[in-house]
């Protein structure tokens, strides 16, 4: 009987993934709610750069289904007291997560239009999927006025030296705000974000992962990494200082890409973190949820097997509009 109530139960938490509801452990008991005006976080997308499906696939592609797309991976920061928001990268799908975002957090009626409600957009990294929607500030679409970006120092000078990011900067469509590693920003009285670099085929700028500290919880927002083990810190050790961890899960298992070396596109494939992870203890391991899913990865298009596993492993995949409390 025993073993019959658990695979129902692993049964149910598949279903639940598939159908777009994000996956959490069943044996882990659900916190408090949080009071209804604690910023939160917003999963705006899950996807790798090229989002899903991705230009160019033919079969099996949810081109005709709007339920089975996913948008490259992204992240609000909303304080509902302040009417404050933030975004974690500006991706291809900007217009749409924008959109989303005034959907589950309207706009203040205080906030400067010029901006469309936005108090800054923080960079990861120079790969077209973190900064491209930045274009959208631009003359030729929105003409915003004076938005913040946050970015480290390469990657200011990217979009300083190279057309057409130099011109937003030039215009003053955004102002550019510097980052350092390991070293606190305070977007308000309640929220600290945190730069960590991580090692990423840097080519035009560095690589962070941000921590992302509320009153109440933090989380981290870990998009893309080679692998774990090029990483200075302990992957397990960074999981220990959040509530919740946003991980690379940009590929599922070795070999997933006909006719290229995975070499050359290195990440930490989803097996390699569940084996990696295997050993701690059910709570930690209930905090992982892997986000940036490439359109190869069984993961994004809610393959019930692959699912399974990582259900398994007591882990979770991230899904759009979940919220974490901070």
């Amino acid at each position: 009987m025993t073993r019959v109530l658990g695979a129902i139960a692993l049964l149910l938490a598949c279903s639940l993934a598939s159908a777009g509801t994000a996956v959490a452990p069943a044996r882990v008991a659900a916190a408090p709610p949080p009071p209804a005006n604690a910023p939160f976080a917003l999963v705006l997308g899950i996807a790798q750069d090229g989002g899903y499906p991705q230009a160019g696939t033919k079969e099996d592609a949810p081109w005709d289904d709007p339920a089975a797309r996913r948008l490259v991976a992204s992240l609000a920061v909303v304080d509902p007291a302040s009417g404050e928001r933030w975004l974690v990268d500006a991706t291809p799908d900007f217009p749409l997560q924008l959109h989303r975002l005034d959907r589950a957090a309207p706009v203040a009626s205080t906030s400067d239009p010029s901006t469309a409600g936005l108090s800054g957009i923080l960079l990861t990294h120079a790969h077209v999927g973190h900064y491209a929607g930045l274009i959208h500030l631009g003359r030729e679409a929105m003409g915003a006025r004076g938005v913040p970006v946050h970015a480290m120092p390469r990657m200011a000078a990217f979009l300083r030296a190279n057309g057409p990011w130099e011109l937003l900067v030039r215009l003053g469509n955004v102002e550019l705000r510097p980052l350092a590693a390991d070293t606190p920003v305070r977007l308000n009285d309640r929220l600290t974000v945190t730069p960590l670099l991580v090692p990423h085929r840097d080519e035009y700028s560095e690589t962070v992962a941000f921590r992302i500290a509320g009153p109440r919880r933090t989380i981290l927002w870990l998009p893309d990494i080679d692998k774990w083990e090029r990483w200075d810190r302990r992957l397990e050790e960074v999981i220990a200082g959040v509530d919740t961890a946003y991980v690379d899960g940009t590929f599922f298992a070795d070999g997933e890409v006909p006719g290229r070396s995975m070499a050359e596109i290195p990440h930490p494939f989803v097996r390699e973190t569940l084996a990696r992870l295997a050993a701690l203890p059910a709570a930690e391991r209930a905090k992982v949820r892997f986000v940036h899913l490439n359109r190869s990865n069984p993961l994004v298009r809610g393959d019930a097997a692959a699912l399974a596993e990582v259900v398994a492993a007591g882990m979770a995949v991230a899904a759009e509009g979940e919220r974490q409390p901070l």
